[in-house]
């Protein structure tokens, strides 16, 4: 499957996230300095928009319930049980891009 590209990087500030449509999927797409992680867009708990959580300290909390997971695995902080989808990111002609093969569970 080829790469999506997802949003550019520039639109993105460090220490924040986005929600982002593509391919019939919601995305939510983080920034950390020069790192971008990808996970689902919905919270695994209810639905939740990841992608309009808060992140502090590489931990995104979903705004409807509080649920809180780390970017960079999906982990959940509580529950080793529970952990949101993610993909690998890489930034080509300066957009985020993600291949949806590669689904990565941690």
């Amino acid at each position: 499957m080829p790469k999506i590209a997802l949003i550019a990087a520039s639109e993105i500030a460090s220490g924040t996230g986005r929600e982002v449509v593509a391919e019939g999927r919601i995305f939510a797409v983080y920034r950390q300095d020069e790192e971008f992680h990808v996970l689902d867009g919905i919270c695994p708990h209810a639905g939740g928009p990841l992608g309009k959580g808060t992140l502090q300290s590489g931990i995104v909390t979903c705004p409807w319930h509080g649920w809180q997971f780390d970017v960079e695995t999906g982990q959940h902080c509580l529950s080793s049980e529970i952990c949101a989808a993610r993909w690998p990111a890489t930034v080509e002609d300066g957009m985020i891009c993600v291949t949806l093969e590669n689904a990565a569970d941690s």
